[in-house]
C-alpha cells in the first residue's frame, strides 16, 4: 500500500467535523489492517493512481440470523470526486463480498446530520434502523469497566 493512499483519511475526519479526534497514525493503520491478524479490511477506489475513496469493514455476527454480517466502519470519497460513482462502486463490491461470505446483512452507522450520505444509502435500498441506539465505550470507559468487579 502506498503512503499517498493514507492522505484521504484526514479528509474524512475533517468532513465528519472531528479533525482533532484522530489518533491513528499511518504506522498503526498499516499494522492493524495489514499485519499478522488484521482487525478489519479496506477497499480503495482509485482515479488513475490516486486514491479517491475507501471503505473499511469487518465481519460481525448475528445471533438472530445465525450468520455472519458485514459491518461498514467507514465509507469516504473525497468531496471533489463525489458523484462519479466511486461510493456506489465500493458498496457494490462490499455487497459482493458479503454475498460471497454468506453474510445475512450489512450494517453501518451514519451521522444524523450527514443528509447527502443518508439519501445516498436510501437510493441504494438501505433502510435506517430507527428503533436502535448506538452505544460506545471509549478507551477510558473500557479500562474502567474492565477494572470493575462483577456483582
Amino acid at each position: 500500500m502506498k503512503k499517498d493512499n493514507f492522505t484521504i483519511r484526514p479528509a474524512l475526519a475533517t468532513y465528519e467535523r472531528a479533525p482533532n479526534e484522530v489518533t491513528a497514525t499511518e504506522e498503526s493503520l498499516v499494522k492493524v489492517l495489514f499485519g499478522e491478524k488484521p482487525a478489519a479490511e479496506v477497499l480503495l477506489a482509485f482515479e488513475n493512481e490516486t486514491a479517491v475513496g475507501f471503505a473499511v469493514f469487518f465481519q460481525n455476527f448475528s445471533t438472530w440470523l445465525g450468520r455472519p454480517g458485514l459491518y461498514l466502519e467507514d465509507l469516504f470519497v473525497r468531496p471533489e470526486d463525489r458523484g462519479k460513482g466511486y461510493g456506489r462502486a465500493l458498496l457494490i463490491q462490499l455487497a459482493k463480498i458479503a454475498r460471497d461470505r454468506g453474510c445475512g446483512r450489512m450494517e453501518w452507522a451514519v451521522l444524523d446530520w450527514n443528509k447527502p450520505a443518508i439519501e445516498f444509502y436510501r437510493k441504494l435500498g438501505a433502510k435506517p434502523m430507527d428503533d436502535w441506539t448506538v452505544f460506545r465505550l471509549t478507551r477510558d470507559g473500557i479500562a474502567k469497566l474492565a477494572d470493575a468487579e462483577a456483582d
